[in-house]
């Protein structure tokens, strides 16, 4: 493995502090309206705040359910670990700013600061395979990176930014020399990702095998592949415990629980038997290793059948048809548009050229790195064609192996022997320096102008949720029966509970939504009256209503936003545009209850 000099190495931390605050005073000038406004481009991103801010007001560690939906019964299942920078900066300055104004520092704070590992272990794995000049240039590509970067923006404090950071920092410490001490760090890293999101499975089976694949190859990779396979299950079983408190024994196949711990520990007891036992023949350690995992999925299918089949294969069929299948992240690359597709995975494929490229060049233990990277962004992106997410992890690992390519090219513009040839690798480059902004910009020059969008023909102006706060705050504190995807921004900016929002443990809950607004009015006022709602709050040109209107066009919604009225639905004018009925329980006199 390449080493640097002393005086390189210190070299590396000024370039990486300056190429952070560059991009971070970027991303702070772009991202001003959302700071200023609290301007959630993700749902989810609403829900975790409102997660810290119910912990900070006195809910239970061990309670992550959200009491303003569902009558206070909306089951939750995400990790504590997420909340604790978040709340750990809102505690520290609320005191000194003021809580508005802690909101907007933190929840631009954290993504920065999470911005900053993220280049600081891609520049530490890139160094450690090919030196500091070209981990500068990894460290440079980073913030270029757009799946990347849709992860980490000003209040983007959702989990999806740890999980990278987490799964960088096993890779780091599997690519680092192959002590007890690395291994046990990879796997500590690992344990935290799994804490956080059973997600992060896929990656930490590819992580572990290609650590133990290459102990089976090298046997003297030994002590880091003990380390590892020891500390994942202690630190998780740790983890759990802490974050879980008196739900730790509960089953779920969305998060770690007992299955997920007892499939885990005899996975990783059979690596730990195996390295034991220390077979002399290369066939004898492959087979012991691939009965360890066999054991692993085979007790996992014993103690949890379902959770064999995903977390996400019980679900109402309503909800699966109608909030499951539009959440394009969760889908696989097919269903994806050739834009998004573009710009998910030509960063990968640059990298795995490069690192195909880089692995050729090297020997000795720089080799074996290379090759365990192109391993692990081999299985990254295998992930990403079955869920378009995996591709955020997929374009991290791609970024040693694009820049050792850039490097490389750079060279070759500089030394090329016919302007011809350093004109090509200049051009290289560029495109591998920004490849999913050029692929993105090609995509969209060759789109007819005609069939850019799909426009769905509004029957009224298109509301701005956050532009119609202050005039639902004028409402006395109530609950509003909302499509999903509002309800998180609504309880984040207003004092109002919800019915639901779009969390698949509560399908009960989304499937009265989305049938109250899509059943014909009759069978949508059954829904609505049974949950207590209050008011019935809308916004015309959303996503999720305009879905509503186009599947359902004799549905509720559709026949409120064209203007019929009924009369156990009371008009609210607000002065804006989003739409709002009070739910009237006892009728006019007269009434027949149209």
């Amino acid at each position: 493995m390449e080493q640097d000099e002393p005086a390189a190495r210190e070299r590396l931390w000024p370039i990486l502090l300056t190429y952070w605050l560059i991009a971070s005073t970027i991303l702070i000038l772009v991202s001003k309206t959302t700071i200023q406004m609290l301007d959630f481009g993700d749902p989810d991103d609403a829900m975790r705040l409102l997660e810290v801010h119910d912990w900070l007001a006195g809910q239970s560690w061990w309670d992550v359910s959200q009491h303003r939906l569902w009558g206070g019964h909306f089951a939750m299942h995400w990790s504590r670990l997420v909340d604790l920078p978040l709340a750990g900066g809102m505690a520290l300055l609320d005191p000194l700013v003021g809580k508005e104004l802690s909101n907007r520092i933190t929840l631009t704070a954290i993504p920065l600061l999470s911005l900053l590992g993220i280049m600081a272990l891609v520049g530490l794995i890139t160094r450690r395979l090919a030196g500091t000049g070209v981990a500068r240039l990894a460290i440079l590509l980073s913030p270029l990176t757009i799946p990347l970067m849709a992860q980490i923006r000003p209040t983007r404090i959702d989990h999806h930014a740890w999980q990278v950071i987490l799964a960088l920092a096993a890779v780091a410490a599997l690519l680092a020399r192959p002590t007890a001490r690395s291994g046990a760090i990879a796997g500590a890293a690992l344990a935290a990702l799994l804490t956080i999101s059973l997600e992060g499975m896929p990656i930490t089976a590819a992580i572990l095998g290609t650590a133990s694949l290459t102990w089976a190859l090298i046997p003297a990779r030994r002590a880091q592949l003990v380390a590892m396979a020891a500390s994942l299950p202690v630190v998780l079983l740790l983890l759990h415990v802490t974050t879980r408190g008196p739900g730790a024994l509960l089953p779920a196949c969305d998060a770690i629980a007992p299955a997920w711990l007892a499939a885990i520990g005899i996975g990783v007891g059979g690596i730990l038997l195996t390295a034991a036992i220390a077979p002399r023949s290369l066939i004898a350690r492959l087979a012991l290793l691939g009965a360890a995992g066999l054991a692993a999925a085979a007790a996992l299918r014993g103690l949890a059948p379902l959770c064999t089949r995903g977390p996400f294969a019980t679900l109402d069929p309503l909800v699966y048809r109608y909030w499951y299948l539009r959440v394009e992240e969760g889908l696989p690359i097919w269903d994806q548009s050739v834009l998004k597709a573009v710009v998910m995975l030509v960063l990968p494929v640059i990298g795995l050229v490069g690192s195909t490229l880089a692995w050729r060049a090297s020997r000795g233990e720089t080799r074996i790195c290379w090759a365990m990277l192109i391993g692990l962004t081999l299985s990254a992106l295998a992930l990403c064609l079955l869920v378009l997410r995996a591709g955020v992890t997929a374009n991290a690992l791609a970024l040693p192996g694009a820049a050792w390519l850039v490097a490389q090219l750079v060279d070759r513009t500089r030394n090329g022997s016919t302007p011809a040839r350093r004109i090509a690798a200049g051009a290289g480059a560029l495109v591998a320096l920004t490849p999913a902004w050029l692929g993105s910009t090609l995509i969209g020059s060759l789109t007819p102008a005609g069939h850019a969008v799909a426009v769905t023909r509004m029957e009224r102006p298109t509301c701005l949720f956050l532009d119609e706060v202050p005039h639902l705050t004028r409402l006395p504190a109530a609950i509003m029966f909302t499509p999903l995807d509002l309800a998180p921004s609504l309880l984040a900016h207003t004092a109002h509970s919800a019915i639901a929002a779009g969390y698949h443990r509560n399908d009960r809950a989304m499937h009265d939504v989305i049938a109250g607004f899509m059943d014909p009015p009759d069978e949508a006022k059954s829904i609505i009256l049974a949950s207590d709602a209050s008011y019935l709050v809308a916004c015309p040109g959303a996503d999720e209503t305009e879905r509503y209107k186009r599947v359902a066009p004799t549905g509720l919604w559709a026949r409120l936003e064209r203007g019929e009225r009924f009369d156990w639905l009371q008009p609210v004018d607000l002065h804006g545009t989003i739409l709002v009925w009070r739910v009237l329980r006892r009728l006019p006199s007269g009434s027949h209850g149209r």
